[in-house]
């Protein structure tokens, strides 16, 4: 089964969910800026299944999405973009770049998601990132970043979730205190035994949310809320993100940061 596998696929299905992202971008960009949002950037962008279901909410919508990779961009093109309608295709634009050097118009919404941007671990080079993120918005654009912390994310563990058909494991492999440095994996095992070890490599910097406000106030930005995730009955996440200037003691949360310009 392993050798069968997408590991895109299984990526997206493990801890990507697109429809609510864009939800949670338009819904606060608007709440923010008191407009709608249609020129969207997603940087660290992948296969691109965010650009690509951002444009689905009509024609008036425009995405771009930047990568350093070429082959997941590739991938992205393949099995993405070529299932959006010719109309919706046009509206995609994806391009093969740097993230702290590519050029793109000025945009309403960026988004730097899945804690990719966490790859710059000097705090120079991190501000650098930032203040490029705020050249790139328009006058009233907003970005949005997402966190994790918790005890649980200084710790080298791993976690299992069963999904429809794999298991998804996220391994910390190593955590260093001294640097916050971290190394981290994702596999996947499967009902027959197969596995694809470290099919997803991570080398990053654990980044705190005082840390990352900071910073981003430094770089430019005017207003930044932090957006903690609420709990079901069960005390775990349900997905829904509101302002917070506390947070929760959680052993272990994920949390957007929205920095508006």
């Amino acid at each position: 089964m392993a050798e069968s596998a997408d590991i895109h696929e299984l990526y997206e299905e493990s801890v990507q969910n697109v429809e609510n992202e864009v939800q949670f971008l338009q819904n606060t960009f608007r709440e923010r800026s008191g407009r709608e949002g249609h020129l969207f950037r997603e940087d660290f962008c992948g296969t691109a299944s965010l650009a690509c279901e951002w444009v689905r909410q009509g024609p008036e919508f425009q995405a771009i999405g930047v990568d350093i990779e070429p082959s997941v961009l590739e991938w992205g093109r393949k099995n993405r973009v070529a299932r959006l309608t010719p109309e919706d295709q046009a509206r995609v634009s994806l391009i093969e770049s740097d993230v702290q050097t590519v050029e793109t118009p000025k945009v309403d919404i960026l988004a730097a998601f899945n804690f990719s941007y966490w790859i710059f671990e000097e705090r120079a080079q991190m501000i650098a990132y930032m203040r490029r993120c705020y050249d790139a918005l328009k006058d009233d654009g907003i970005l949005f970043m997402d966190m994790f912390g918790g005890p649980e994310s200084f710790e080298e563990t791993k976690e299992k979730t069963r999904q429809d058909g794999f298991t998804y494991i996220w391994h910390q492999a190593e955590f260093h205190p001294v640097t916050n440095h971290m190394q981290c994996y994702i596999h996947f095992k499967f009902p027959d035994g197969s596995k694809l070890k470290r099919a997803f490599s991570y080398a990053w910097r654990l980044w705190t949310a005082p840390e990352l406000r900071d910073m981003l106030h430094e770089a430019g930005f005017r207003d930044v809320t932090v957006y903690w995730e609420g709990e079901d009955e069960d005390g775990e996440g349900n997905g829904e993100f509101t302002p917070s200037d506390t947070g929760e003691a959680d052993l272990a949360w994920i949390a957007y940061i929205v920095a508006e310009k």
